[in-house]
């Protein structure tokens, strides 16, 4: 089928690539003209401007949004709101917060724009592996989009979920699973690194990653790094967070759901921003002050 992509990063572009692996026509654009160009030398019709990618589709149009949640995502597809027609199809695959899915879903229905919200997992290694999507919004629009959407995917790793929002709602909860996840990781890890049996982390992860409980692609990923780094002298202690904890957290007070897990892990990243923690003076100092424990001075 025909579709474009609108965002030629880490993951659009190699998006672009796995289309045209297999088969697919797709219109590219990226502010940046260079990012166009090097995909046009691998097969995609390149284009200068929205208006321009939108005149280079046929109908009805399919174009697919991977530009940073939030404005780029929000001005993008209010600007697609003016230059497309009835029965095209915008599709958001970035982190947006499902309300602002369901919200754009409502405002592009009023103009006869379908919309679908897919949630997309794979990061850099989608382009070999495949991305696990998990797709909400209108039905026909889905079924219209099948062939790209098979192509993105790997075997058995797609899946529709119903109305608008749902898609998005899905990818929150499954990068809220993944920062606990991670954390887990993180803090047995470490616990390994206190002892003084001299582990091997690259080594712990290896007979890991072969047939144990813990056994993941996390775990892969971790020992993949530990081969590179063992003791990660490279990197600071500072983990960002791209908003889907914070929104699981959310949601879940919202309808009363205990995720104490997923919780703590998002703030342990919080705590690992903070150099010098207040939090942590304080504590200092009152147990100073009511044991006499000795401190620490700056």
């Amino acid at each position: 089928m025909q579709i474009a992509i609108i965002g030629l990063g880490r993951m659009g572009g190699n998006m672009v690539k796995r289309l045209l692996g297999g088969g697919h026509k797709v219109v590219a654009y990226d502010r940046d003209a260079a990012a166009v160009e090097r995909l046009t030398k691998d097969g995609a019709t390149g284009a200068s401007s929205l208006a321009d990618l939108v005149s280079k589709l046929d109908a009805p149009r399919a174009v697919w949004v991977m530009v940073p949640a939030g404005n780029p995502t929000e001005s993008t597809i209010q600007e697609l709101g003016k230059l497309m027609k009835e029965g095209d199809i915008v599709i958001d695959g970035g982190n947006s917060n499902f309300r602002e899915s369901q919200r754009r879903s409502t405002e592009l229905a009023a103009k006869r724009i379908r919309f679908l919200d897919a949630g997309t997992s794979g990061g850099v290694w989608g382009l070999e592996n495949g991305y696990s999507l998990m797709v909400g919004g209108d039905k026909t629009a889905y079924e219209t989009c099948l062939p790209a959407l098979t192509t993105l995917a790997p075997k058995d790793g797609l899946g529709y979920f119903g109305k608008a929002g749902a898609g998005h709602f899905c990818k929150m909860v499954h990068n809220g699973i993944e920062y606990a996840m991670m954390q887990a990781y993180a803090e047995g890890f470490e616990l390994m690194k206190a002892t003084d049996f001299g582990y091997d982390l690259r080594q712990v992860t290896g007979v890991w990653n072969h047939g144990s409980v813990v056994r993941s692609w996390l775990c892969e990923l971790a020992e993949d790094a530990f081969k590179r780094d063992p003791e990660l002298k490279d990197l600071k202690p500072w983990v960002d967070d791209s908003g889907e904890g914070r929104w699981t957290v959310s949601e879940a007070i919202a309808h009363a759901v205990p995720v104490p897990t997923i919780a703590a892990s998002l703030f342990a990243r919080f705590s690992s921003r903070q150099e010098n923690s207040f939090a942590m003076r304080v504590l200092a100092a009152l147990r100073n002050e009511f044991g006499g424990h000795a401190v620490k001075k700056a």
